[in-house]
């Protein structure tokens, strides 16, 4: 190639470069600009997951049985302690504060770790239309055995058989009562009983059917038939029969009828429900045979309202009469200081709180009870009155590491005698696995 001809190629290389500049450099900062903002679409996307991603907790154990059905392993070690400025009945947990008998401002210490639990959620096999489930689960807190020996406590133990396309089930074994059903907002493990909320856990046969609603509303019925524990505590005469609940002919019976659907809060329903029992004990007044058929029963209305998305206010109100099964009565239920004639101990209570959710791992609460029975109907000396306020916080500090601080103040009034009041300073540490 002569001069001439290098000087051509060279001089339309340099204006092909010359002309693909511009449009290089234009494509490459419209990639830029198209690339930073995908980057920071992306960013932002990451930004609301991890922000919106729950705690990491404890994946539970589930294992599975030869016979294709499952076991998941839950529960958690707990410890509490408190403080009272005198002295509360039993002292683990609290029901009602103890009459001073001239011993002012007698503080006592409680520590116990009875409150740890464990249970088995079972998933069986299957069938086309039926879910079967059950659950077992155990505490500590009993005082059969001392208190370095703690025995075992059975809670639930039920096998349950669910038909989710008809909304009905049917459950067989220990769980809670129908009656009064809401837990009030405490950290106490007693759950306010003997202090305005009552219902407890039973042997049962229940029945339970849904129905929809309008409005995203459901209606809940339930029924039950329970088993009877007896009030009677020690033997008059080997004659007698101490446990009066399985000497009634007939089981006690349950009954619960509950409405929920979203009114203040969207996607949080409130709830009202209806619910009650009747049953009956055999009190033997000799040792031939003449006996008394004693009634026990309840009616019981029960409300949860979602104020908020981070308020609820939730309570209960009871009547009835011989409810010390029921953890009612301030712990009585039959006057039998004339062996000849027992009678049924009427009472009244409910309570009452609300509870703030400041955020995920943080609620306070602030609530009270009250349980008062009938005076006409007790005993000299007998506890005629019971009534509690608190406050508590309760913080998880990791998903799985949960504190609890509570305060509340105890007055328990007796008839024609002296009353009692006590303050309770309780905190609880919880591990949950």
């Amino acid at each position: 190639m002569n001069a001439r001809g290098k000087f051509r190629y060279t001089l339309l290389l340099a204006s092909s470069l010359c002309t693909a500049v511009p449009s290089f450099a234009a494509e490459t900062a419209e990639s830029v600009e198209t690339r930073i903002s995908r980057l920071d679409q992306e960013l932002a996307e990451l930004k609301a997951l991890v922000r919106n991603k729950p705690a990491a907790t404890a994946t539970p154990v589930t294992l599975s049985a030869t016979s294709g059905a499952k076991v998941q392993f839950y529960g958690f070690a707990r410890f509490d302690t408190s403080c009272d400025t005198g002295a509360i009945y039993p002292g683990n947990y609290a029901f009602w504060a103890l009459p001073e008998n001239g011993r002012k401002n007698d503080s006592e210490w409680n520590l116990t770790a009875g409150a740890t639990r464990i249970g088995l959620n079972l998933s069986g096999t299957d069938a086309e239309s039926m879910k079967l489930t059950g659950n077992i689960e155990l505490d500590f807190l009993t005082s059969i055995a001392t208190e370095t020996s703690q025995a075992p406590r059975l809670r639930h133990g039920f096998i349950k058989a669910c038909w989710p396309a008809s909304d009905f089930s049917i459950l067989a074994g220990q769980t809670w009562d129908l009656l009064s059903s809401l837990i009030p907002f405490v950290d106490d493990p007693a759950l306010l009983w003997d202090a305005g909320n009552i219902g407890s856990r039973h042997p049962q046969i229940r029945l339970t059917k849904g129905f929809s609603t309008g409005n995203n509303g459901h209606l809940e019925l339930a029924v039950a038939a329970s088993r009877t524990i007896g009030d009677r505590t020690t033997f008059q005469t080997l004659a007698l029969q101490n446990d009066t609940g399985k000497d009634a002919a007939i089981p006690s019976f349950q009954g619960r009828m509950a409405f929920s659907e979203p009114l203040i809060v969207k996607n949080q329903p409130a709830t009202i429900a209806l619910s009650g029992h009747y049953g009956q004990e055999e009190w033997d007044t000799n040792g031939t045979g003449s006996y008394k058929t004693l009634d026990s029963w309840s009616c019981n209305l029960e409300l949860s309202m979602p104020l908020s998305d981070r308020m609820l206010v939730a309570g209960e109100y009871f009547t009835g009469s011989n409810l010390d099964d029921y953890l009612g009565g301030i712990g009585q239920g039959v006057n039998s200081t004339v062996a000849t004639d027992p009678r049924e101990i009427r009472a009244q209570g409910g309570w009452g709180a609300l509870r703030y959710t400041i955020n995920p791992e943080t609620s306070v609460s602030l609530g009270a009870g009250i349980d008062d029975p009938k005076d006409n109907d007790l005993a000299t000396a007998a506890r005629s009155r019971n009534q509690t306020i608190f406050a508590n916080v309760i913080t998880k500090i990791t998903a799985n590491f949960i504190l609890g601080l509570q305060l509340s103040d105890w007055k328990s009034d007796y008839k024609n005698a002296d009353g009692s009041n006590a303050v309770r300073i309780q905190s609880s540490l919880t591990c949950k696995f």
